[in-house]
């Protein structure tokens, strides 16, 4: 058992894959000053790259490997700008490597620019056998597929009309129905779900996941990482045209999205910072230690949640001197998980004690709606005495709110309304989902049917 286990996996691994990329490397020139006239003064200088200096060059690709075996689909993910469509050019053969090597065994259909040998004068019929030709097929070959073709992209009503008279949507379904009827060995496949309604895009998903169950090879580009996770068997992550992870989809997408994170907390850290430096030093009488202005404003986040204007003000009796939002293990953060705890800690100093205080919080989205508002008085609680360096800290035990960004509102004041110091939305947070549904609220909840309803399961 042993002995065939070990021949198997030798056989498994003299196996050549569908596509191989080894050391990859694409430089592309920056546009600037230095032009060649002609192709004869370019070619007389030797190089138009070798010469240039680095600032002159941008390097799409460095040093990228990958091999996706036959039959399996590969998802290849990262942000705009982080080489995936260059990738998939160099598998496609639009573009040549600056160094390395790219392999490709088998035909090959590229759903990258759809519709791009169209002629817009001329028939959607009359471009499918063009276009179908320049994608290898025969003319016999489009004959025999003609009416699937444009079923599929369900335009049989306007197949013979001009192309210039089609839709944007219209156009790339035409290109998609044409590219996805060559029977390809390998399938590559940029971004192009967003080629029509709903409905389309199902049957595109169809289409895949028939291509799939053939044993065709497809590798796949694009920013839906739940595609990645249903679909794919392997994944790659281009971050600045390096490999940063490849391997399990789960993993790959779990350690991006973990890097992306961590960028928006860099973003909402900055951002934070300068509303809170940018409101505490605002103009003589905005912050009311002279007494004027201070009617102007609301003194509490509960008092007029619907009238939000970024600011601070108060006479700062009472002070709050650092605002942090907390993670579950109690460390500073700006990202959530929908449902995680949340924690909002102020520290506050007081020149002198006071006797008469109420703490107030308030909950906006981005649109400025509030979502929930209250204060220490309104829940019950009789100010004493409050005198020196303190803390406060809100908790939340389930952050029940769906994807998003929201800011915060801040206050310490009198029980009359009077402001000690008013933090008006200067503090942002972001909320993360892998659900994207709408709203404010996400209630915990559940689904149950009759066995009379059925769902199909998901792809993959």
């Amino acid at each position: 058992m042993y002995f065939v286990f070990s021949w198997l996996s030798f056989l498994g691994s003299r196996v050549t894959p569908a596509i191989e990329l080894s050391n990859v490397s694409k430089v592309y020139r920056r546009y600037g000053g230095r032009q060649f006239s002609t192709l004869k003064s370019a070619l007389l200088q030797r190089s138009i790259l070798r010469d240039l200096q680095p600032s002159e060059t941008f390097p799409a690709l460095t040093d990228v490997s990958f091999s996706v075996p036959k039959g399996s689909t590969y998802g290849v993910m990262g942000r705009n700008g982080s080489g995936k469509s260059t990738a998939l050019k160099l598998v496609a053969g639009i573009t040549k490597p600056t160094s390395g090597t790219v392999k490709v065994e088998g035909r090959i259909s590229a759903l990258i620019e759809l519709g791009a040998g169209f002629h817009p004068e001329i028939s959607g019929r009359e471009n499918v056998f063009i276009n179908g030709i320049m994608l290898g097929l025969t003319k016999r070959e489009i004959q025999n597929r003609f009416d699937e073709i444009v079923d599929f992209a369900e335009l049989r009503e306007f197949i013979d009309a001009p192309v210039k008279t089609y839709s944007s949507g219209m156009y790339m379904r035409l290109g998609f129905a044409v590219a996805i009827n060559v029977n390809p060995d390998v399938l590559l496949v940029d971004e192009v779900l967003a080629v029509g309604d709903e409905g389309f895009t199902h049957k595109c998903l169809d289409k895949f996941a028939e291509f799939k169950r053939s044993n065709k090879t497809i590798l796949l580009v694009t920013h839906s990482l739940n595609l990645i996770e249903r679909f794919c068997d392997e994944a790659l992550w281009l971050d600045g045209g390096h490999a940063m992870s490849h391997g399990d989809p789960k993993r790959v997408v779990g350690a991006y999205l973990t890097k992306v994170e961590e960028g928006e907390e860099r973003l909402l850290a900055a951002t934070t910072a300068r509303a809170v430096e940018s409101a505490s030093q605002g103009p003589t009488g905005q912050d009311g230690r002279d007494g004027q202005e201070l009617s102007e404003q609301p003194a509490d986040p509960t008092s007029n949640m619907f009238q939000a204007t970024e600011g601070r003000w108060g006479s700062r009796e009472v002070e709050i001197t650092d605002v942090a939002f907390l993670d579950q293990a109690g460390h500073p953060s700006f990202v959530f998980h929908s449902g995680d705890p949340l924690a909002v800690r102020v520290k506050l100093h007081a020149a002198h004690p006071v006797d008469d205080f109420v703490f107030g919080i308030g909950l906006f989205n981005a649109d400025g709606v509030c979502c929930y508002g209250t204060n220490t008085y309104l829940e019950e609680m009789q100010p004493q005495r409050l005198s020196g360096d303190a803390e406060m800290v809100f908790a939340i035990e389930s952050l029940d709110l769906v994807e998003g960004t929201y800011k915060l509102d801040l206050a310490v004041h009198k029980v009359d309304g009077f402001p000690y110091d008013y933090h008006r939305l200067l503090y942002t947070f972001r909320v993360k989902s892998r659900v994207h549904d709408v709203g404010i609220y996400r209630p915990r909840h559940r689904w149950t049917f009759s066995p009379a309803v059925e769902f199909k399961k998901p792809l993959g």
